[in-house]
């Protein structure tokens, strides 16, 4: 055992910038880690590259991987996805993006019940490149919190395509690009995101089938 650690700390000398105990003081990690600590970040150092939200859901992880690993859910807790329709037999579905008039969005739910992933990948104008991803966890609270219900961590990454649309001869004439609202992601994530929560509540709580009820 000893002879395994001593390789792993000699495999770790040739590697730069680590900071671990062997190395840094607790002083000293406490001095780093005060200097990584601002009382205000500016919205690019929270959201440049990266676009999480996350909620407590009083409903529990099963019902949630329900609903969420159903395509047609999409219709009724996000603002702007309406009238899906399957594409093939491939998963692949399109509907309306109703932010951008004459705008179709394509997606595929890519999703894993053991693992509590619930994936969306998606794409304006076409579906051959389902570049938009939106990673979704799901985790049983009582792991986390010790109570009841769920916690969703859901993130978005910034995928170069936001700031340059590769497929603009899709695009109908002077319409935005999608890649035009990254700066409102977090805020608009977080008001769908109570939606999922305000409906799968209501429908725990009240007993009625999780859904999606409505044909949107």
């Amino acid at each position: 055992m000893i002879e395994k650690t001593a390789i792993i700390e000699n495999s770790l000398d040739s590697i730069p910038n680590l900071t671990r105990c062997e190395q840094v003081s607790k002083d000293e990690m406490q001095g780093l880690a005060a200097d990584l600590t601002h009382a205000v970040y500016s919205h690019d150092e929270l959201y440049e590259n990266f676009c999480p939200v996350h909620s407590y859901i009083n409903c529990p992880p099963e019902k949630v991987f329900e609903y969420m690993s159903n395509p047609h859910c999409l219709a009724e807790w996000t603002y702007s996805m309406r009238e899906l329709k399957p594409v093939d037999d491939n998963g692949l579905y399109v509907g309306r993006e109703m932010l951008e008039e004459g705008t179709d969005i394509y997606f595929k739910v890519i999703s894993n019940k053991e693992a509590g992933i619930v994936d969306y990948h998606c794409a304006w104008d076409q579906g051959e490149e389902l570049w938009m991803v939106y990673l979704n966890r799901i985790v049983d609270a009582q792991l986390v919190f010790n109570k009841p219900g769920s916690v969703l961590f859901w993130q978005n990454c910034r995928h170069p395509y936001y700031d340059k649309n590769p497929h603009k001869d899709l695009a109908p004439k002077d319409r935005a690009w999608v890649g035009d609202f990254w700066d409102l992601f977090y805020a608009g994530h977080s008001i769908e995101l109570q939606n999922l929560k305000n409906i799968l509540e209501h429908r725990h709580a009240n007993n009625l089938p999780i859904g999606p009820l409505t044909n949107l």
